[in-house]
């Protein structure tokens, strides 16, 4: 089966700086993946260039094996696409956007009504349907967009921080509408600033960074990339080194050993750390622990060491 999207040595350049730099990307078909990297990283040039809104410098995508350059056109109608900024038309109802956009995908004039009403019920916009778009507030406006893009479920949709901006109801019942797509055969490619999103939602992550994939893999497998922190806090200054040889010969990892804290710590990469293990091997050491932690890392966290830090982009694209 042909996968929902392929990139390969994708470069874009404004002027001299590259918001692109080879980018390579797979996506199969089905579920969510979630594409994160820190400001200027490219990701909504990466977007932009699989929607076709962004010709590349070099490099080559398709989506759905449609060439997003030669086939644009068949691209487009495979795709939908919600920007970060509200592309609905100001100067109509929100009732009247949703219907329209509605016969653009051949409902028909009754199944876009119903679709229209549908949508606009599900996200609290019932109330407000019927007034000019361009007296909504923006939060009001950028639900109403993001929903204009899944008028008709889309084989492929493109979201690019979708939810910024928005209140936690409105954030929940978006999650739930992409849910509602994957079921019904969809494939969500989503940019967010929010990684709890991404956790919630994505069953891949790709992270990019400087224009290029660092990593790649399900939140979980991430998060296991970067370990597990065990730390043990000791009764006194005697039980530091029993606690730290314990760990070792356990994990084969040397522990660090705080002597002002009474603390024992490390970091364990590629295994399964269980609490109850950890205590069973300090009592075999006889070891009187005070506290014992097993802390899993955040998708946060996995973030911050693949790309550093969210450093400063000025003079790189977005």
């Amino acid at each position: 089966m042909v996968a929902a999207v392929v990139a390969e040595g994708l470069v874009r350049r404004y002027g001299p700086v590259p918001a692109l730099d080879g980018l390579d990307l797979t996506i199969e078909r089905g579920g969510v993946c979630a594409l994160l990297g820190p400001n200027g990283a490219g990701k909504t040039t990466a977007i932009r260039v699989l929607a076709t809104l962004t010709v590349p410098d070099a490099g080559r995508a398709t989506v759905l094996g449609h060439d997003v350059v030669r086939e644009a056109g068949l691209v487009r109608r495979s795709i939908g696409l919600a920007g970060q900024h509200a592309a609905v038309d100001d100067d109509l109802t929100g009732r009247e956007n949703l219907r329209i956009l509605g016969r653009m995908h051949h409902l028909g004039r009754r199944g876009a009504a119903r679709r229209a009403d549908e949508l606009l019920e599900r996200f609290e916009l019932a109330d407000a349907a019927d007034r000019l778009v361009k007296t909504w507030s923006g939060g009001m406006r950028r639900r109403l967009d993001l929903i204009a893009s899944v008028v008709v479920a889309p084989p492929v949709l493109f979201l690019d921080e979708p939810t910024t901006g928005l209140d936690p109801r409105s954030r929940t019942a978006i999650w739930a509408t992409v849910g509602e797509l994957v079921t019904a055969g969809s494939t969500v490619l989503l940019t967010t600033q929010y990684l709890e999103e991404a956790d919630r939602l994505a069953d891949d992550v790709v992270v990019i960074d400087g224009g290029r994939v660092v990593a790649t893999g399900s939140p979980d497998a991430l998060k296991a990339s970067i370990g597990v922190r065990v730390e043990v806090v000791v009764a006194a200054r005697s039980d530091l080194a029993g606690a730290a040889a314990a760990l070792a010969s356990w994990t084969g990892i040397e522990p660090e050993v705080d002597e002002i804290g009474l603390r024992v710590r490390l970091v364990v990469v590629g295994a399964n750390v269980a609490l109850p293990e950890v205590v069973r091997r300090l009592d075999a050491a006889g070891v009187t622990a005070l506290d014992v932690g097993v802390r899993r890392p955040t998708l946060d966290e996995v973030f911050l060491s693949l790309t550093g830090n969210t450093r400063a982009a000025e003079g790189r694209a977005a």
